[in-house]
């Protein structure tokens, strides 16, 4: 049996909400986004309110920037939320403070995870962007049904990010934060809609203002609707951090709760017995 700690607990923990569903409700439906702030100047809540997907990066003389699309099923990412700035998609994870004086974007040294990839490309990827983000940039913001965020550098180099809107945007409010261990292997559940349906099997965790497990573990429950952002591989255990959010005005067979994962702060490969 492998165990893998990915990352350390944080230590503000939410107060508890209910667990998952005994009952089979048809999955969540899509919620759908958010309007796009309307076009105005640079606005912090605008920049949070989205993940910024690098849609296209162009030099100054008008070529594609091949390097920073390694990633073709994943395009670079930014989140720009209070003051910090997250760099996902690429071979390590980035991160750091900015600040935003007019249209002028300036990052502060970014930190980074430290895994090898085996791409080159993806080595290369980390280097690149890091090298791109701590240079100054200016920074305009186009509001929209597809909010558009665009860099520029000193030299020319213009990269061009389209808006997805974030789970707290489009649910309309901070979601709850809950811990849940998901079991290493699904199992059949009924489902009023999907035949031979296999469900996660979850039960809540608990944690103290230290980050250490406390309290007794929920019971195992199957889960009836998909956790977003999460892919479940059988014969991985798993424990991850999610955002629980209220539907607002669900369909009468949906479900009333969406299961957004934050983090997966722990995994361990458990051998079929």
């Amino acid at each position: 049996m492998k165990r893998l700690a990915l990352l350390t607990l944080p230590l503000a923990l939410t107060a508890c909400t209910k667990a998952p569903q005994d009952t089979p409700p048809a999955q969540t439906a899509p919620a759908a986004a958010a309007t796009a702030p309307a076009n105005t100047a640079l606005d912090a809540a605008a920049l949070g309110g989205y993940h910024w997907q690098l849609d296209q990066a162009l030099d100054a003389k008008g070529q594609r920037i091949e390097a920073l699309f390694a990633r073709a099923d994943r395009p670079l990412q930014l989140d720009l939320r209070d003051g910090r700035v997250s760099v996902s998609n690429t071979c390590n994870r980035m991160s750091g403070g900015y600040t935003i004086a007019g249209d002028k974007l300036e990052i502060a040294r970014l930190a980074s995870t430290m895994m090898a990839c085996a791409d080159p490309k993806l080595m290369a990827l980390d280097q690149d962007i890091g090298q791109r983000l701590q240079a100054p940039q200016t920074l305009a913001l186009r509001s929209g049904d597809t909010p558009q965020l665009t860099l520029t550098s000193a030299g020319g180099d213009v990269l061009t990010f389209r808006g997805e809107a974030t789970a707290d945007t489009r649910y309309g409010g901070p979601g709850a934060t809950a811990f849940y261990e998901v079991a290493a292997q699904t199992q059949p559940c009924s489902h009023p809609l999907i035949p031979d349906k296999q469900c996660l099997q979850v039960r809540e965790l608990h944690y103290d203002e230290r980050g250490l497990k406390s309290g007794t573990p929920g019971e195992w429950q199957p889960l009836y609707q998909d956790i977003e952002g999460y892919e479940h591989v059988n014969g991985v255990r798993n424990v991850v951090r999610l955002k629980r959010y209220a539907v607002k005005n669900p369909p009468a067979d949906a479900s009333s709760v969406a299961y957004v994962l934050d983090m997966v702060v722990e995994s361990e490969t458990v051998k079929a017995k």
